[in-house]
């Protein structure tokens, strides 16, 4: 299964971040991380889920390799930060995709990056 392909596409992508980031962005935890233009990070983030999840190398494309761990490092990210920002996601999923089948799948596919990052 190609997940890209099951979640729409770029607007079945572009409806899962526009879905999420409002979660985000309420997060006791999260908000704080996210103090930036939104919108840039809602584009950014877009263009990576599009290649993680096996469409386009959009982000590839735009800003190189995604080094995700790297670019993330700057950032105090603890696991109780991962477990919110999955818990933002399977909200956004449960808003936006029917299958609770591809939902587990997103979110197991998510899970090693969002673990991935912690770094405290």
């Amino acid at each position: 299964m190609i997940l890209y392909d099951e979640l729409g596409g770029q607007p079945g992508i572009r409806k899962v971040v526009e879905a999420f980031y409002p979660k985000v962005k309420k997060d006791p935890l999260l908000a704080p991380l996210f103090t930036n233009d939104i919108a840039t990070i809602m584009d950014k983030q877009e263009m990576f889920l599009s290649q993680f999840f096996g469409g386009p190398d959009l982000y590839t494309a735009e800003f190189g390799h995604p080094r995700m761990r790297a670019r993330h490092m700057p950032f105090t990210i603890k696991p109780e930060h991962a477990d919110a920002w999955l818990s933002c996601m399977r909200r956004a999923l449960d808003e936006t995709i029917e299958s609770e089948e591809l939902k587990a799948a997103v979110i197991e596919r998510l899970k090693v990056s969002a673990y991935f990052f912690v770094n405290s």
